[in-house]
């Protein structure tokens, strides 16, 4: 327990960490994911057992286009299954999926303000995955739920959906200096 400035008993917070790591994970990404790999099945098996009568080109076509589709799919499914953030001393690290691409560091010294977000849709954000919106900023939304939102020294706004994302936001705010918010 300890008294804060106006004598009020408060109970002693947790040491924040040197380095505070947390990650955000999105099950149902798997599902699309695996409409992907059908896509890419679709176009391999029309490329070996197809006997098309009208051509090469339309077989082509029909192959390329599956699978690109499907890789497509694959990618941008695959790749926010998850989010791994890292907050050290020096920088805000997010990383995207099992190879860590897309990835964004952001550097402490250009990091002005954290703030804990209780609710963060992917409604609100236009989709899952790395998103942009001129009014709100930049965001990486993996599932529905909290996040921490941090601001920049140009103004602008970047956003993670993470677990124990107020712990994530107490230590930016420790390592920026600035007073925690009641």
């Amino acid at each position: 327990m300890r008294d804060d400035p106006h004598g009020v008993r408060r109970a002693a917070e947790p040491p924040l960490p040197a380095i505070w790591t947390g990650r955000a994970t999105n099950r149902v990404q798997w599902l699309l994911s695996a409409v992907g790999a059908a896509c890419v099945a679709l176009g391999v098996e029309l490329a070996v057992v197809s006997n098309w009568t009208s051509g090469v080109a339309p077989l082509l076509m029909s192959v390329v286009g599956c699978v690109a589709a499907g890789l497509l799919i694959m990618y941008g499914t695959l790749a926010f299954v998850h989010v791994a953030v890292t907050v050290d001393h020096e920088s805000l690290e997010v990383r995207c999926g099992h190879m860590g691409l897309p990835r964004r560091r952001i550097l402490l010294a250009h990091v002005v303000g954290a703030d804990f977000v209780p609710k963060v849709t992917p409604r609100q954000w236009g989709g899952w995955g790395y998103r942009w919106r001129p009014e709100k900023g930049t965001a990486v939304v993996v599932r529905r739920g909290e996040g921490m939102a941090v601001t920049l020294g140009d103004g602008r706004t970047f956003t993670v959906t993470v677990d124990d994302a107020a712990t994530a936001v107490r230590v930016i705010r420790a390592r920026l200096g600035l007073a925690a918010e009641s």
